[in-house]
């Protein structure tokens, strides 16, 4: 879950690397960055370093500023929750751009995201369909990323609690249960409708008891050691 990856480069990629290698602050690479981005869009794949990059140089030329590019690095940073990308692209982007509607419109649904506030999200969300959707994958990472933050906060989640948060209900939800349970070990416990529960595969966040602790912990002859020297 989180950013994309692609198993093959395209040249395009391969190109920026090297031109940012070479002088990430030189203006000319500008058409290519913003070529760049509208790539990862098309072919759902990600470069925070290069998005950060086109990001420094508008700081240098704003006048040259592309704010539909902007919107879709923020975009595509959201999708790579819970990775702080959006924050980190948030900040090389100037406030005066900030107050554009759009950029408003998206750091509201970065905070709705931090804050697990899901069922408010994808009620934004489909008010601004016009923003995100022209990003695909949108939808599925923002999907990914709910069942990340249900998956570290539960053992067993009600089926409406999980329908609200990947916004999915009915057959659909029926559908993306089958796929779960085929391949990432959920179950689903007896019982109909929304009062279903579903068991979530054991981690060391929603299982405490499984966290190997031993690597972090303070063993209990070092605390000893160190009454004397505080007294």
């Amino acid at each position: 879950m989180g950013k994309e990856e692609t198993t093959q480069k395209s040249q395009l990629a391969v190109t920026v690397e090297q031109l940012i290698a070479v002088n990430p602050y030189n203006p000319d690479i500008l058409p290519d960055l913003e070529n760049y981005v509208n790539e990862q869009v098309s072919t759902q794949t990600y470069n925070l370093d290069a998005n950060l990059c086109l990001l420094r140089l508008y700081q240098f030329e704003p006048e040259r500023m592309s704010t539909p590019i902007v919107a879709r690095i923020l975009v595509k940073a959201l999708m790579a929750m819970p990775a702080p990308d959006f924050s980190l692209c948030l900040f090389l982007i100037p406030e005066r751009v900030q107050m554009e509607e759009q950029f408003k419109t998206l750091i509201v649904l970065s905070h709705y995201l931090e804050t697990a506030r899901f069922r408010q999200f994808w009620d934004e969300a489909a008010k601004s369909r016009h923003i995100v959707e022209v990003v695909p994958g949108f939808e599925q990472a923002i999907q990914a990323y709910a069942v990340h933050v249900l998956s570290i906060t539960y053992q067993k989640v009600p089926r409406a609690i999980l329908a609200e948060a990947i916004n999915i209900e009915g057959l659909s939800l029926d559908k993306f249960l089958e796929h779960q349970v085929s391949n990432n070990g959920w179950v689903i416990e007896k019982g109909q409708g929304k009062g279903q529960l579903i068991t979530l595969p054991c981690t060391e966040f929603n299982h405490p008891e499984l966290k190997k602790n031993t690597a972090d912990s303070v063993q209990l002859e070092h605390v000893t050691r160190i009454f004397p020297i505080l007294g």
